[in-house]
């Protein structure tokens, strides 16, 4: 019979694999949305999103107003503390964050 400890690695393991599996599926949803909302002319607002007309003004998880929307919508205040993943990600890949200003 496995040890505690080997049971705990075992299942460290695979919740690392676990998540490894959704971000590889999360990555082909989002594509599929993507290519399925270009193709029908749909919009975030559309959706419902924080850009859909006769809405009060969104706010971000800190509360403060929006300066920026990332590609899916997201919005961040821009204040300090950690950057979301998607602002990571653009910076990452040499963007300027002037492009995703409100």
């Amino acid at each position: 019979m496995a040890t505690y400890s080997e049971l705990m690695a075992q299942a460290q393991s695979l919740m690392a694999q676990a998540e490894q599996a959704r971000k590889d599926e999360l990555s082909n949803v989002i594509a599929d949305i993507k290519a399925k909302m270009k193709q029908y002319g749909i919009s975030v607002a559309d959706l419902g999103g924080a850009s859909a007309g006769g809405r009060k003004a969104a706010k971000s998880k800190s509360g403060a107003a929006p300066k920026y929307r990332g590609p899916n919508g997201e919005l961040w205040a821009g204040g300090p503390g950690r950057k979301p993943q998607w602002v990571r990600d653009a910076l990452a890949a040499g963007k300027d964050l002037d492009a995703y200003k409100i």
